[in-house]
């Protein structure tokens, strides 16, 4: 059996730069039923339970309008997390991955994402399912699903940009 923060075959730490953090603001605390990443699902369902996202003052008011989504992106900091893996075996089979190549919430910076499903608002607090945190963990913003949100602003030039003669290949899978 795995145990949190053990260091698996083949795996490999660093020691990292002294941190220099961007200033986050946590903006809420995020309530689930998970109080062990042993028992917390990799990734979030959106028939899963629901769980709470309280919103602190004075960020309440930035919540008009976000009933109107059915879905929502979740970024909250993984504040329990390790920071030091630069190769994982998340199989525990002593093959390993790239930290980047992965959704492990084993970051240089723990910052995790889910897309939600917005069930309700009550308040101060959206009750949402698919997250996949632990109880109590910091929230640093929250969106509109990209996928539903249409631009409110009007349009600017590089909103038609399709794209350059067709040239170059960044997002081709090799």
């Amino acid at each position: 059996m795995v145990r949190e923060n053990e260091i698996r075959e083949n795996e490999v730490s660093i020691t990292p730069p002294e941190a220099t953090d961007a200033g986050l603001t946590f903006i809420g605390r995020i309530s689930t039923p998970w109080v062990s990443r042993l028992g917390c699902p990799r990734q979030g369902r959106h028939d899963g339970p629901i769980c709470r996202i309280e919103i602190f003052a004075p960020w309440v008011e930035a919540l008009k309008g976000v009933e109107r989504f059915e879905r929502l992106e979740i970024l909250y900091w993984l504040d329990r997390s390790r920071r030091d893996l630069v190769l994982q075996s998340p199989a525990n089979n002593g093959e390993t991955h790239g930290t980047f190549a992965l959704r492990s919430p084993v970051r240089p910076n723990p910052i995790g994402t889910s897309i939600v499903q917005l069930e309700a608002v009550e308040g101060s607090v959206l009750l949402v399912r698919g997250l996949d945190c632990l109880d109590g963990t910091p929230l640093i913003d929250l969106k509109p699903d990209r996928t539903l949100f249409k631009p409110i602003a009007p349009p600017q030039p590089g909103d038609f940009e399709t794209g350059d003669n067709g040239t170059a290949h960044y997002c081709k899978k090799v």
